[in-house]
């Protein structure tokens, strides 16, 4: 595998006390090359302000406080094995639901009002991030008013501070196929289940924001410092292998059957069918991620600004580049398969403006506006040679 030399912003903050400064540190190819095969998420800036929707349409605006423990949540969370930017996401969820992302300190336990807090709650005895109870087991009133160990105890898991109970996300079996919004509820336990779900985009958006790479001044020679231009753009299965089985934004989930948004777009081929990069660029990861299998991703430059293409849900054996491998338009990259979170062999593809670590937008609109060559319908003879419809 080439070594990608980036220069990575790592923040770290001294909690629970908020609002420290950031120690800047630039992270060695092996460093950055072990972030990238375990899903780790890296907090490189926290800003003052962040404005996101959630799923029904309400502006939410966060300040660098509530921020600060959103940054303490995606830096915990990215320590604890087995939690991936899926219970990243799951955790950023819960807190914003029970707390909007607020440290809060609850009458029920006075002293908890001397406490560094940002409010205070009057949810029975419950208190901080996410609403923990002492009452309930999860810890007692200094140890819940520690951002770091709210977070360490949410995702819980043997190493967690309340093994074996209360349990935590990684104590959840299926947690990670399940409903993100049904996952926190399953930590949370709480009165009104629906409610986690909503914030998912505004967690995605927390992601997005907190977690910007930057390349650092002496990486010129780094594959990524430097992507050309792409000569053209492609789409990424042959005519006549696929049909279009699901496409972006709000469905049932095929797996939980609960509604969930998706953020790619699914093109049923059969097992094995070759997998096409849809542009010119350098390979940013390849290998296995939490949810989609194995996975692949490029960097491109189109129309002067970076875009990343995500491909999803190959074997292990369906990866044909490797991480800063050069790669053209056309040029056969994978095979299809049905690894992960998957009910049918089928090419999950994500389109991000931005880079490898923004979000999706959708993938078809964006092909069809490239006019990417061999671009056909999925009213084609397709559905002919595929022996299944996969989402």
């Amino acid at each position: 595998m080439k070594k990608i030399i980036i220069g990575l912003v790592l923040a770290l903050f001294l909690l629970p006390l908020a609002g420290m400064l950031a120690v800047p540190l630039v992270y060695s190819p092996a460093a950055l090359a072990a972030c990238q095969a375990s899903g780790q998420l890296v907090v490189s800036e926290v800003p003052d302000e962040l404005t996101a929707a959630t799923s029904d349409g309400v502006s939410v605006t966060l300040r660098r406080a509530q921020l600060t423990h959103a940054a303490t949540i995606i830096t915990v969370g990215s320590g604890v094995e087995g939690v991936g930017r899926q219970g990243v996401i799951i955790a950023l969820m819960a807190a914003l639901t029970e707390s909007t992302l607020r440290m809060l300190a609850n009458a029920a336990h006075p002293a908890s009002l001397d406490m560094p807090n940002d409010g205070v709650a009057s949810d029975h005895d419950s208190l901080g991030l996410f609403q923990m109870r002492p009452t309930s087991g999860w810890g007692d009133v200094e140890e819940l008013m520690d951002p770091n160990y709210q977070a360490r105890a949410f995702f819980g898991g043997i190493d967690g501070p309340n093994y074996p109970s209360p349990a935590g996300l990684l104590d959840i079996a299926g947690w990670q196929t399940a409903d993100p919004g049904s996952a926190a509820q399953a930590v949370e336990h709480s009165a009104f289940p629906d409610r986690y779900q909503n914030y998912q985009p505004v967690a995605e958006a927390i992601i997005a924001a907190l977690t910007k790479p930057a390349i650092s001044a002496g990486a010129n020679d780094s594959p990524l410092a430097s992507v050309p231009e792409t000569t053209r753009v492609v789409f990424p299965l042959a005519t006549g292998t696929w049909v279009r089985s699901s496409g972006y934004g709000w469905r049932t989930d095929p797996v939980t059957g609960q509604r969930a948004f998706h953020a790619g777009t699914d093109y049923a081929a059969a097992d094995g069918t070759a997998i096409m990069a849809v542009a010119d660029g350098v390979v940013s990861f390849a290998g296995p991620s939490p949810g989609y299998g194995q996975l692949v991703i490029i960097e491109h430059t189109i129309d002067g600004m970076r875009v990343a293409s995500t491909y999803a849900h190959m074997w292990p054996t369906g990866i044909h580049v490797s991480v800063g491998e050069r790669v053209e338009a056309g040029q056969h990259i994978a095979d299809v398969g049905t690894a992960g979170k998957s009910t049918g062999t089928h090419l999950h593809l994500e389109i991000r403006p931005g880079g490898t670590f923004q979000p999706a937008i959708d993938a078809a609109s964006w092909l069809s506006d490239h006019r990417a060559a061999g671009l056909e319908s999925a009213e084609s003879d397709a559905s002919t040679c595929v022996a299944t419809v996969a989402r």
